[in-house]
């Protein structure tokens, strides 16, 4: 009987799959095939643990052959990071018309992007306060076993380094090995090693330029062939959130996440507080920010449903330079950046949340001024070398609850829910990598006014 309904369960979504491969060989938007594959999963998860209980064997076999899509579709994206983030950031100052361009755009991505991570901690901490979450008395659960066994794994990378030996963690020591994401750090790592590229492309340009123009060649034909393979993967975008929401809508106990809904709704709260905070810093600019959304919502969407900023990266590239009026040199810096540093969400709100619910439960005064100061340093410390992918909360929450020696058992709860959580999350930080190109272009007087103006122009993947 058991796997007789599993092969049923199998069946239905192997056609639900199909069904989605119609609608995307009749060409339907892509943004309506995400939503659609995102609605589907949820209902077709609910139903499954409704029907069955979210512990079942059969759900749990079931979700073993769906995993196929799902984790095959986080594995190929995990693939594509290192040479995006590569291509990305060479071709960014290949593009570079003048050397001396890099100190301003680098400089003002990296002010933007931090600047915005510490008051999104400060954000996260008010919303603790707000709801009284802090205590951890709302958890009314214990961490699974494959929850702890996640957080065992994640914390073994940070366990016993200190912040400055995290810094040296961040530099590459085997770009071979960083290459093939070895450590934790890896990704950060390949960001600088791309940033030495590009300096040393700079200085052959000057003395060399004819060598420097083979090279320039050569790399143009490498970053398209990558961005052919980012546009094969993205095209299974619509299977693998099926998969993956009726994963968590199956697993994921509703009594669970009813128990930690007030989380939550302090999380969204927060989240919907750093894109308050990015609007207030477009008007500062003198920047609409009814025409920024309205050309960004492409790659918003995609980020909240897919939850990878690194898959965004193509995306959010094309919506800055396409429809947004930034340079290439400068979209191509914030875009790839975002992907490491000062994200918002999972490096930003997320880690200060966590630890301002877990201080008081070692006897900590979290609203001492004093200890809300050294959480936001934390924080914003901590945010360097955060992956663009599922995971990279947990790596820089554990990085900031290590440092401020506060323990992990609640985060092994909160994994529970984490990928309601993450996608407000990602979408956030995308909004950031998104705005720090913008405000660069427009303090360095690159942002073609033109382009922002014209509401026609609006960036829509349909890959």
């Amino acid at each position: 009987m058991t796997t007789g309904l599993t092969i049923l369960i199998v069946i239905i979504a192997g056609l639900i799959l199909t069904g989605l491969y119609f609608l995307q060989r009749r060409q339907v938007k892509f943004s309506k095939q995400v939503f659609l594959a995102l609605g589907l999963g949820i209902v077709f998860g609910l139903i499954l643990q409704l029907s069955f209980g979210a512990t079942s064997k059969i759900i749990t076999n079931a979700i073993d052959w769906l995993n196929i899509v799902g984790s095959g579709y986080v594995a190929l994206l995990q693939m594509l990071i290192t040479p995006l983030i590569f291509v990305s950031l060479v071709g960014a100052f290949i593009k570079l018309k003048l050397s001396t361009n890099i100190r301003r755009i680098g400089t003002t991505v990296l002010v933007t992007l931090l600047a915005t991570t510490a008051i999104a901690a400060v954000l996260g901490v008010l919303s603790v306060f707000l709801f009284h979450l802090q205590g951890a008395d709302f958890v009314k659960a214990t961490a699974s076993k494959a929850n702890l066994a996640i957080l065992k794994e994640h914390q073994t990378q940070v366990t016993g380094l200190s912040i400055p030996q995290q810094i040296v963690s961040f530099l590459p020591s085997n770009i071979f090995a960083d290459f093939a994401g070895t450590r934790a750090t890896s990704t950060i790592a390949v960001v600088i090693f791309s940033a030495f590229v590009g300096v040393a492309f700079l200085g052959i340009r000057k003395d060399y330029p004819k060598e420097a123009a083979v090279f320039a060649k050569g790399f143009e034909a490498i970053h398209q062939i990558v961005s052919r393979l980012v546009h094969l993967v993205l095209q299974l975008t619509p299977y693998g959130i099926f998969a993956l929401m009726t994963k968590a809508t199956a697993t994921d106990s509703i009594e669970l996440i009813a128990n930690l809904g007030v989380f939550i709704i302090a999380a969204y709260v927060a989240l919907l507080g750093v894109l308050l905070l990015h609007t207030l810093i477009l008007v500062a600019h003198h920047i609409n920010p009814v025409v920024y959304y309205r050309k960004a919502w492409p790659a918003l969407i995609f980020a909240f449903t897919s939850r990878t900023s690194a898959g965004t990266l193509p995306l959010n590239v094309e919506i800055q330079t396409k429809s947004l009026g930034v340079d290439s040199p400068t979209a191509n810096f914030a875009a790839s950046f975002g992907l490491t540093i000062g994200q918002n969400g999972c490096a930003g709100v997320y880690p200060a949340m966590i630890a301002t619910i877990i201080a008081p439960t070692v006897g900590i005064n979290v609203f001492s001024i004093q200890y809300i100061l050294s959480i936001i340093a934390v924080v914003t410390l901590a945010s360097f070398g955060v992956a663009g992918v599922g995971g990279g909360s947990i790596f820089s929450t554990l990085i900031v609850l290590g440092t401020l020696n506060l323990p992990i058992g609640v985060l092994g709860v909160l994994i529970a829910i984490d990928p309601i959580v993450d996608m407000a999350r990602t979408l956030a930080n995308v909004n950031d990598s998104i705005l720090a190109g913008v405000i660069t272009a427009k303090r360095g007087g690159t942002l073609d006014e033109a382009v922002f103006d014209d509401v026609t122009e609006v960036v829509e993947s349909t890959l």
